[in-house]
This record gives structure tokens, sequence and C-alpha cells, in this order.
């Protein structure tokens, strides 16, 4: 008998991957590494996504107050390794420690283009003529 394959993560790959992205916010929050863009920057990781063997972790990063995303997520791949190794107190029940790589979250910039959407006058009309007819 074949498991279905299907590209919805797992139960398990959803509950590893907020630990890791838990584990993640702690090391940024405790300041342990040490780069002066990553020291001085807030950084939001929205969601961390893991390979199905879980040995990758792809973290959805937002760097807050900064124009150059690229410039931060360069930093945060720099130091990927040490990241990886400072995990290990919150991850020590996992078999493997995942490679962690970092990545741009784009959602908030899909959510303001479809909001400025909806607020569009063609839109505003549209719905407007439903009301009409009811």
């Amino acid at each position: 008998m074949t498991k279905a394959t299907s590209s919805a993560p797992s139960q398990r790959m959803l509950r590893v991957g907020e630990q890791v992205r838990a584990a993640i916010t702690q090391v940024l929050q405790r300041g342990e590494v040490r780069d002066d863009l990553i020291e001085k920057t807030v950084i939001s990781i929205s969601e961390v996504r893991m390979s199905p063997d879980l040995k990758i972790a792809t973290a959805y990063v937002t760097p807050l107050g900064v124009k150059d995303h690229d410039s931060v997520i360069a930093a945060l791949n720099k130091n990927a390794k040490f990241i990886r190794g400072r995990l290990g107190n919150q991850l020590r029940q996992m078999k493997y420690m995942p490679e962690v790589r970092f990545r741009d979250d784009t959602s908030f910039d899909n959510y303001q283009k479809i909001d400025a959407l909806l607020r569009s006058p063609e839109v505003q009309r549209d719905l407007g003529s439903d009301d009409d007819q009811d």
C-alpha cells in the first residue's frame, strides 16, 4: 500500500515548524547573533516550513522598518549555521538539527495589494450594485 502524496504539510511538519520558529525567535531576541545589521533590526518570523524529512527549515521573515530586506535576509543566511547551532537547547528532542534557510516573507505585500483592490472605486461600485438588487 502506497501513501498518497500531498503538497499539504503533515501535522508533524507543522508542529516542528512552529517549534523551530519559536526557537529562532528566541535566538534573535536574546541577541546571540553578532551581526550589526541583525542586532539593530526588528525581525518578524511569520512562518517556518519544514521539508518532509524535517532536515530543512525555511523561515519566512520580515525585517520591520527596513527598506532593503535583501541585505537583512543575506545577513541571516550568512549566520544560518551559527543560528542552527544555537537551536540545540530548544530542539534537543529532534533526531537531526534542521538546516535553516531564510526567505523574505512577501505575504504582507500581497495582503496590502488585495486590500487596495478591495477599496478601489471599481470594486466598491460593483459591491454597491449588489446591495441595490436585494
